[in-house]
């Protein structure tokens, strides 16, 4: 029989590693906002809740060792099969966000969090089961349960650690479940019949399975993909040679590539000329926070090699993947593997324009939203600097950028939008004269190849919209805004 300090701190190190994958599992499909983590660590807490309640009345019921070791068992089995079973639910809330149907969507999430609570209740069973059988006299009553709880709480910290630090960044999330089911298999099968060591190497084999690629679309093919500290990341590429990044689940395009081309067609192009709203001469030096695979700084090295390029994305593997796959050079470019907002504080260079695409589809950071950022995104501006923020929401909603636009006035004198297609839309704020007049005079100094996009964005651009509310850094409600736009709009849709 196993030492039961030993399942007590398996259990605790399972429930805890369970939750971390679980909410990496949904975060391709859902996003990892802080209503995700809500609902997952409430699945988890109500899971154990009543698994508390019946793992008392089954102690009471059956107080051997075999008993407990046989729900540790079942629990090893069904955590083991949720990444598997998940799939279907996964891919099905993946098109249900293509198409923006919400009750798709909302119902998938409330799968997949249904599958990750059943073994996660029998895990909740095991304290109280524990309890039952370590304790012999009531006069020990506390120091068992307190010993027990202590043992449980230190696994759930090892738990938490390993698969945020070590498993989930080394082998990905499904295999993270897999090991943690694979401990608990190993445990409790040294509480029962030899037979059930057939559960630890049935574990163990699925271990040695390949994660399975995700299909790409059309006559793209994947060449490349990776579950990076942050995200899923894979690139495609379709038979002419063109590439794309794409993160979680190929929900974004967060990167395009092209030989021989420097712009795309897509909101990215008018990044090299929005600058010139405020300056009649190329940027000196820009900062681009969330730098991705580099297709803006790919194009400004091309049409400006003279300007020094800032290139800031949190995720380094993004960053490698720019060098290797994307082409992404230029003759003064200096990549910064930082998060955006700690970059800017810590840095004293100071900017023509800086540049901020840093959407972890579909929510923007919160804190790259608040009035106190853009008042450090001001201080970093030279006096004629611009920021250009790209805003991306569901067709026909403008929601987050009235608030972005309100925000934003707090720290600038001028905002204007530039609408560059139905769901992306480039606000730039200009502390100096700002004018798409300015840019219509700049225009014909411009390289020849980007005078049709200056045009085009002189006759765009607009003031910024009004009347949305100021986030700071203390309320800033983004996921509950987002989430509201992507209801509206499949509401309307119907």
């Amino acid at each position: 029989m196993p030492p039961i300090e030993a399942v007590v701190f398996t259990v605790g190190a399972a429930s805890l590693g369970a939750e971390i994958a679980a909410a990496r599992l949904l975060a391709p499909s859902f996003g990892a906002s802080t209503i995700i983590w809500a609902n997952t660590i409430a699945t988890v807490l109500v899971a154990l809740s009543v698994g508390y309640w019946l793992g008392g009345r089954l102690a009471d019921r059956d107080p051997t060792m075999r008993g407990l070791c046989r729900i540790v068992l079942a629990a090893a089995v069904l955590l083991a099969g949720v990444p598997f079973v998940a799939g279907p639910f996964l891919r099905l809330s993946v098109s249900a966000l293509d198409s923006i149907s919400a009750g798709a969507f909302i119902g998938s999430l409330v799968a997949v969090l249904v599958l990750v609570a059943f073994p996660v209740l029998l895990l909740g069973c095991v304290a109280p089961y524990a309890i039952r059988l370590t304790v012999v006299t009531v006069e020990e009553a506390g120091r068992v349960s307190g010993r027990l709880a202590a043992i449980s709480t230190v696994g759930s910290l090892v738990g938490v650690f390993l698969a945020a630090l070590a498993l989930i960044p080394l082998i990905g999330t499904r295999r993270t479940f897999l090991v943690f089911a694979l401990a608990l298999a190993v445990v409790a099968a040294f509480g029962l019949a030899r037979r059930a060591i057939v559960v630890p190497v049935i574990v163990a084999a699925l271990l040695a399975v390949p994660v399975g690629l995700v299909k790409a679309s059309g006559d793209a093919r994947v060449i490349y993909e990776s579950e990076t500290s942050y995200q899923y990341a894979r690139v495609t590429q379709d038979s002419s040679g063109a590439r794309w990044l794409e993160l979680n689940e190929g929900q974004a395009v967060h990167s395009v590539y092209r030989r021989g081309q420097w712009l795309t067609g897509n909101y990215w192009d008018p990044f090299l000329v929005l600058p010139f709203v405020s300056q009649s001469t190329p940027p000196k030096r820009i900062a681009i926070l969330g730098n991705a695979a580099g297709t803006t700084a790919r194009a400004y090295g091309h049409y400006f090699p003279q300007t020094a390029i800032d290139a800031v994305e949190i995720d380094g593997e993004l960053t490698d993947i720019g060098r290797r796959l994307f082409d992404m050079k230029a003759p003064h470019l200096e990549t910064f593997t930082q998060d955006a907002r700690p970059y800017l504080e810590r840095t004293d260079r100071r900017y023509d324009a800086i540049f901020i695409d840093a959407y972890r589809q579909p929510y923007i950071p919160f804190y790259l939203a608040t009035k106190e950022f853009f008042a450090l995104v001001r201080q970093r501006l030279t006096p004629d600097g611009v920021v250009i923020v790209n805003v991306g929401e569901p067709e026909g909603t403008d929601g987050l950028e009235r608030v972005l636009a309100a925000t934003m006035r707090e720290s600038f004198a001028v905002v204007l939008r530039d609408p560059v297609t139905v769901t992306n839309v480039l606000l730039v704020g200009g502390i100096g004269s700002t004018s798409a007049q300015r840019l219509l005079a700049a225009a014909p100094t411009l390289p020849v190849a980007l005078r049709p996009l200056a045009y085009a964005s002189v006759a765009r651009l607009g003031p910024a919209l009004r009347g949305g509310d100021v986030y700071s850094d203390d309320l800033a409600p983004v996921e509950w805004l987002v989430d509201s736009s992507i209801i509206e709009f499949a509401d309307r849709s119907r």
